[in-house]
């Protein structure tokens, strides 16, 4: 065996012929593993979150199995573990909540057991953050494979998208324009494949932003589900751990400031989830990598949104992909020197030779930025003595007419009190007030649920209006739109000023000028808080009371505080 071998992590368990040594193989051979697969061989963790309840990730298995043929082409070892999976459509309260305690089930399998590398299977939302987080904090050479977006959905003709049509149409039913059966009819219809959303919701962002940190393969971003080249993707992957493996490259060699930094370019070049912003800030804390909100004001500032896609825009993830997929974009930002080109990625290129050959196969769907859907893309942090940590807003799904907007607030205490009280037709409010939900952030809820795109009163939608301005503490769907401002830090329930909000309070919002300002004096104020009282808390033990205890707010990506910054993969103490 050579020294280089000798030295893998895996050989803490499989090295040697000693009893300790010796019962690790042993038990391993049960599974009709042939004993020189132990020899030193790099060994190759395959962390998968399917599950049935996860319909994203419903297709994990078969991606598993294309990257186990790639480990063991390349001479590697394969072997397959299981961790918390979280859809998003189906975990309630939220799947937010529980991205924190996933991160914790990842990082905790990969230290104990014993791989040299990983690859990380991801689909639904919250999957990709949480199993990235992981192994961040261990960090092995790891690769990123998801599981890609869902066909294009077909109603009646015309291309519908992933939760975008919901909204639109769920509105559009409440104004009396469309029929219940005709909703119902939409439902079969956009959800045609296995996969994620195929709008530029929160899914195919965060694909979108492995394959801008390096993570991941390329064409990661878009690849359909369904379509072969997908399964290929996944092989590739599986033969490029190995060689990471072997030249020890870890998460941290790849994943840099200047990383983080071309990511958050490519989220305001493709019009990505404001969700982005609170898995990023996470990612780079567990890489002791400095990042803040107003890096991503920015640094995404001047940064034209030029993918024309849903929410912000008109066309689907299968277009883009047929279009020339992600590195097109980088191409184009590359090219008015936008991104960094040295940047490493996992395909042992750097950016720059990655994209090098991208071509734009229709110009409609991504267009250059000297052509683009909207001029400012990217995530608007706003701040003001309503939000002195910081609220967000993306601007390319927001209304042009109210991106400078005044009015009164109609306040919703909680999600339920707002449900109660929506389409009462008593309820005072007109198309130029603004709703203010609170007690929806990350102790609130709690898990900082995507309630934050509020559904307008039925009597707002019936004079034909379709936006309002809309603040809260809360998260939404990145296949969401709409002039909604997120993520109030600090929240309600940490005692924010959101908390002090009344009726009738005007409230001022300039996207221009990065403000949001309630009008109401420090004195007057000053009266509220002293008469504040908290809500009591939804659990009192378990998970959900660590989570409230511990939540850090929506500026500081909403990680738990004794999780921030890398604990490395260490070998566990034996235990024999």
């Amino acid at each position: 065996m050579t020294d280089e071998k000798r030295k893998r992590r895996s050989q803490a368990w499989f090295g040697g012929t000693d009893k300790d040594t010796t019962i690790h193989r042993a038990w391993m051979l049960n599974q009709g593993t042939p004993p020189d697969n132990f020899d030193g061989r790099p060994v190759i963790g395959i962390c998968n979150t399917w599950s049935e309840f996860t319909p994203c990730n419903g297709h994990l298995r078969d991606l598993a199995e294309r990257v186990k043929r790639g480990v063991l082409e390349a001479g590697g070892v394969p072997f397959e573990f299981p961790v918390m999976s979280l859809g998003e459509n189906n975990i309630r309260p939220t799947a937010m909540l529980f991205r924190n305690l996933a991160s914790m089930d990842v990082e905790e399998s990969i230290r104990a057991n014993p791989m040299d590398g990983v690859v990380l299977l991801c689909g639904c939302d919250k999957t990709t953050p949480s199993l990235v987080m992981g192994a961040a904090s261990c960090d092995l050479p790891t690769v990123v494979v998801s599981g890609g977006p869902m066909l294009n959905g077909k109603h009646r003709g015309c291309d519908i998208g992933s939760g975008t049509a919901v909204w639109k149409m769920s509105e559009d039913m409440r104004a009396g324009e469309m029929t219940l059966a005709d909703f119902m009819d939409a439902e079969q219809a956009m959800s045609r494949s296995p996969g994620a959303c195929m709008t530029m919701g929160t899914a195919s962002t965060m694909a979108s932003m492995v394959e801008a940190l390096g993570l991941g393969m390329p064409q990661n971003a878009a690849t359909p589900a369904v379509d072969a080249r997908r399964r290929t993707l996944s092989q590739y992957a599986g033969r490029r751990i190995v060689e990471l493996v072997r030249q020890d490259i870890k998460m941290s060699d790849v994943v840099t400031r200047e990383s983080f930094e071309n990511a958050i370019r490519v989220n305001a070049a493709i019009g990505g989830s404001t969700n982005a912003i609170l898995h990023l800030i996470a990612i780079a804390g567990r890489l002791e990598v400095p990042l803040t909100s107003q890096d991503w004001d920015a640094l995404g500032r001047d940064v034209p949104t030029i993918l024309n896609l849903q929410p912000s825009g008109q066309y689907l993830m299968e277009d883009f992909y047929y279009a020339g997929g992600l590195p097109v974009v980088m191409k184009h930002l590359l090219d008015k020197g936008l991104l960094h080109g040295d940047a490493a990625t996992v395909s042992g290129s750097t950016i720059a030779e990655q994209i090098a050959k991208a071509e734009n196969f229709n110009p409609d769907v991504i267009r250059t930025t000297d052509a683009p859907l909207t001029q400012s893309g990217g995530i608007a942090v706003l701040s003001g003595n309503l939000a002195p940590l910081g609220a967000v807003i993306k601007p390319s799904a927001a209304s042009p007419e109210l991106m400078q907007h005044s009015g009164p607030a109609v306040v919703f205490e909680d999600i339920d009190d707002y449900k109660n009280r929506i389409d009462d037709p008593d309820l005072e409010v007109t198309a130029t007030s603004i709703l203010v939900l609170k007690n929806c952030g990350p102790k609130g809820y709690p898990g900082m649920a995507e309630v934050g795109n509020m559904g307008l009163p039925e009597k707002i939608l019936k004079q034909g209006v379709r936006d309002m301005v809309r603040i809260s503490d809360a998260r939404m769907s990145g296949t969401a739109f709409g002039t909604v401002i997120l993520h109030t830090a600090p929240e309600a329930a940490a005692g924010g000023p959101i908390a002090l909000v009344k009726n009738g309070d005007q409230i001022t919002v300039d996207v221009a000028n990065r403000t949001l300002e309630l009008l109401v004096s420090d004195e007057e104020l000053a009266k509220r808080r002293v008469a504040w009282q908290p809500n009591d808390a939804h659990m009192t033990s378990g998970y959900q009371r660590l989570y409230i205890d511990h939540v850090l707010q929506a500026d500081q990506g909403a990680d738990l505080d004794f999780l921030v910054g890398k604990r490395g993969a260490e070998v566990p103490r034996e235990s024999h």
